[in-house]
């Protein structure tokens, strides 16, 4: 996500931080080379214009050029002219005081429409509405099944009258809501391959007959600056309330995401950041920035820690640690928790300072199939072996390798490294016990 942004800009501001003291001719110079960062990352012509023009602004004030740190200065207004293009705070959804809040899902085919509903119905679950999901899209055949299937699986009802006519379905929909206690209704609706009229019409009909409280446009985040003509379309034929945007996770340019606000006024609500159903994400513009510039995540990160990680299990491991009992079932314990949290990559770019390691992991090629390899062989061992891993022998390395699909040398590296992080937590401890001051590690 921003990859080829973020990489850029790293290096544009290495170079600034060099320098020392700045002048106005290094601040130009510096951007000049964000302008042509920000147009490689296919983020809209005027867009770029006027960001630049307002960084430079305010970057060549005599309290910054002559300011013990301007690098930093300069950097943190580049931060500050993100966020605001990024949608300056974070826009909710306007949940009616009278349930049921009823939200709308537009967009072209192909965009996630579907995918996102439930998505979308999942988020709220969590956070203790009662949504109602409405097949809306007669069109497209397994579109209907699709939503069903979806449903099942999160256990949230779906309405459907199958073929039936659009408004007919929203309407009736909506009346089972208020028979039900469902207190959130979301329709999802047809598609088409491109805008015509005849979409804009169904669509501005639907949305007469029910009134939604929240018309959403998902809209996928790689196809660029299409994304964001696209959006500006809808807004202006339905009056857009925001934006989902969908796979930002596999986006390396990231040119929708910092144009979409600027040109339709729209903001950004949710992200999508992977293919998982709870894979969407409430969109943070200062923390979306933070990201693009290197900076970490480290509240979306304790978010998504606080919602995987069972506390009491963080508790057990605290003691262990500190009583320097940690052992191979703690471990696969928690790296299976921190699994849950996502891909490795998208965990460790939320880190502060962690851009280099992510880097490193990538050309090592260190993924997910060797987190799964390391699984297998933990669930090769015994409990005994687990919990005493320093007491294996020849034999039982062997018998480990052949039950996991491995090779003893892949056996040997895993002790090695979990002997490793046992030692340094050993040390931990004892640091504790003595009341010494920890060493203070980039992510605490």
């Amino acid at each position: 996500m921003f990859k080829g942004l973020g990489d850029r800009l790293e290096e544009i501001f290495k170079s600034l931080k060099g320098k020392g003291r700045l002048t106005e001719d290094d601040v130009n110079q510096a951007m000049r080379e964000v302008r042509m960062a920000l147009l490689e990352a296919d983020v809209n012509f005027k867009v770029v214009k006027e960001f630049v023009a307002h960084v430079k602004e305010r970057a060549i004030g005599q309290d910054v050029l002559e300011s013990l740190s301007p690098a930093q200065q300069v950097i943190k207004i580049v931060k500050d002219e993100l966020t605001e293009l990024l949608g300056g705070t974070q826009a909710k959804i306007n949940l009616s005081p009278k349930p049921p809040t009823i939200i709308m899902l537009v967009g072209l085919q192909g965009a996630g429409k579907t995918t996102t509903a439930g998505k979308l119905a999942k988020l709220l679950s969590k956070q203790g509405r009662r949504p109602l999901l409405v097949a809306g899209d007669i069109y497209r055949p397994a579109a209907i099944k699709q939503l069903q299937v979806l449903g099942e699986q999160l256990n949230i009802p779906v309405f459907s009258l199958g073929q039936e006519d659009p408004v007919k379905i929203a309407k009736a929909a909506v009346e089972q809501a208020n028979s039900t206690g469902r207190d959130v209704v979301i329709i999802d609706t047809a598609g088409r391959l491109h805008i015509n009229e005849e979409l804009m019409d169904e669509l501005a009909n639907i949305k007469a007959s029910v009134k939604p409280h929240e018309i959403l446009l998902v809209v996928d985040a790689m196809t660029g600056q299409e994304a964001v003509n696209v959006a500006d379309t809808f807004n202006q034929k339905l009056g857009l309330d925001g934006i989902i945007m969908t796979k930002l996770d596999g986006d390396a340019r990231g040119g929708a995401a910092l144009s979409v606000r600027k040109v339709t006024g729209c903001p950004i609500k949710f992200a999508g950041m992977g293919e998982k159903l709870d894979a969407l994400e409430p969109f943070h513009p200062d923390r979306m920035a933070d990201r693009i510039l290197g900076m970490g995540d480290v509240l979306t990160l304790i978010e998504k820690a606080q919602a995987n990680f069972d506390a009491e299990q963080a508790a057990k491991l605290n003691r262990k640690i500190r009583q320097a009992e940690f052992n191979l079932e703690d471990f696969l314990e928690q790296m299976q928790q921190v699994k849950k949290m996502g891909p490795l990559e998208q965990v460790l770019s939320m880190i502060p300072g962690m851009n280099k390691l992510t880097k490193q992991l990538k050309d090592q090629q260190i993924d997910e199939k060797e987190l799964a390899q390391v699984e297998a062989i933990i669930y090769s061992m015994t409990p005994w072996e687990r919990q005493h891993p320093e007491r294996i022998d020849g034999s039982r390395k062997k018998r480990i390798a052949r039950g996991s699909g491995t090779r003893v040398q892949d056996v040997n590296q895993l002790l090695k490294q979990f002997e490793q992080t046992r030692k340094m937590m050993k040390q931990i401890a004892s640091m504790t016990k003595s009341g010494r001051k920890l060493p203070k590690l980039p992510f605490f």
